[in-house]
């Protein structure tokens, strides 16, 4: 087997590097990155033959400062971090991992329903305060027994938490762009609808769809208030999906209950008046990290990585691009 030369590029925890370092052939050298400085990650690419990335950026101006690079993994599905068109161009291999993070993704995506129902974050704060009025929680708080969730991209996320959700009494709608089957729809218990009735139906509407240029503000002002009176939002994808100056206003003045939002416009969020308000349950976009989850997703990588060097195929869904032969001589 040959050597080669990986970079990780984004400053992961040091048990989560000892998961990838374990995962790789003992002929490979590993180069890591401590900081999110683009020079950190350019030093990371210097000799690199392969990449891996999660979410530190990748722009064309960075990739020219890799010349022996030939492959780029990202630990994720979406690859808007990633200047394709420079990789294309250089004959740069990219891959994604679909499905790699479903069922995290599907669990952090339920708790952040069931903590916006339940205001999670003002009754552990008022709790720790000494407040005890269970009757005032009990005027307000919901459940997700008998209310309709609409999911908002039915790709390996979505379908995961329909999944889930199966026993809890909910009504399941959705819409994706690629309608399910007949028989999946039945499989899931779950009605396809035009992405405008699944927003005005649902009283949770939760997001499982990629950031690309047509998905851009998907849920915009108008969409945002097009939501029941009382409705929650859950976004655990990406960021720029939701207006979110829209999103404060109708948490603001009541039109939406409350939002659970593991992705932001902007990260980290410095300064957002989201970050402020009662009614949000907000995390660090971490509902793909969990540590029972990465060494698949090194595996995967790694296994990804070795069989494009090698010419050989990889799985349809995680090629984005192969690697050019010739650029490789």
């Amino acid at each position: 087997m040959s050597s080669e030369t990986l970079g990780i590029i984004d400053p992961f925890h040091p048990r989560i590097v000892d998961v990838i370092r374990a995962a790789v052939p003992a002929e490979w050298t590993v180069v890591t990155t401590q900081t999110t400085s683009e020079e950190d990650r350019a030093a990371a690419l210097a000799s690199a033959d392969i990449a891996f990335v999660m979410a530190a950026p990748m722009p064309g101006r960075l990739l020219r400062k890799a010349p022996r690079l030939r492959f780029i993994q990202k630990l994720g599905a979406g690859i808007e971090n990633i200047d394709c068109e420079y990789c294309r161009e250089a004959g740069i291999g990219v891959a994604r991992l679909q499905a790699g993070n479903n069922i995290p993704v599907a669990e952090h995506t339920l708790l952040l329903m069931l903590a916006a129902c339940r205001q999670l974050p003002r009754l552990d704060a008022g709790t720790r305060a000494g407040e005890w009025d269970k009757e005032a929680v009990r005027s307000v708080n919901r459940q997700i027994h008998g209310k309709t969730v609409g999911i908002v991209g039915f790709g390996a996320v979505g379908r995961q938490v329909a999944h889930l959700l199966a026993n809890f009494g909910a009504r399941l709608i959705y819409y994706d762009p690629r309608r399910a089957t007949p028989q999946e729809e039945a499989a899931y218990g779950i009605e396809f609808r035009q992405l405008d009735d699944v927003i005005s139906a649902s009283d949770i509407l939760t997001l499982h769809a990629p950031l690309q240029p047509d998905t851009v503000n998907l849920i915009n002002a108008d969409r945002l208030r097009a939501m029941k009176r009382g409705a929650i939002l859950v976004n655990a994808a990406r960021g720029g999906l939701v207006d979110e100056d829209e999103l404060l206003r109708v948490l603001q003045d009541g039109h939406l209950f409350g939002a659970g939002i593991d992705v932001f416009l902007n990260e980290p969020p410095l300064g957002s008046p989201l970050l402020g308000l009662g009614n949000t349950v907000v995390t660090p976009h971490s509902a793909g990290g969990t540590i029972d989850n990465f060494a698949t997703v090194a595996a995967r990588s790694v296994e990804n990585a070795k069989r494009s060097l090698a010419g050989l195929s990889i799985p349809e869904d995680d090629l984005v691009l192969p690697v050019r032969r010739e650029a490789m001589a």
